[in-house]
């Protein structure tokens, strides 16, 4: 038997800009400020739509919303 996913599942995983800058309480604009200098998780592109993965943001989120590029950069 195999697993499938609902579209229903599928976008309860993945947030558009409107619902991440709703868990942050800022601007769209914002949101998308953050990512294009890698200060948040990368989104996910499907074609013309950009979302990020809930479970991403959360954790993100958890941990104090460190930048991302300083942590990938941590190592050098």
């Amino acid at each position: 038997m195999s697993a499938t996913i609902s579209p229903a599942d599928a976008s309860a995983k993945l947030l558009d800009v409107q619902a991440v800058a709703g868990m942050l309480g800022c601007s769209q604009r914002h949101i998308y400020r953050l990512s294009d200098a890698g200060r948040m998780p990368a989104p996910v592109r499907l074609g013309w739509l950009v979302r990020w993965s809930k479970s991403a943001i959360e954790e993100w989120i958890a941990a104090s919303c460190p930048s991302v590029r300083n942590l990938k950069g941590a190592g050098r």
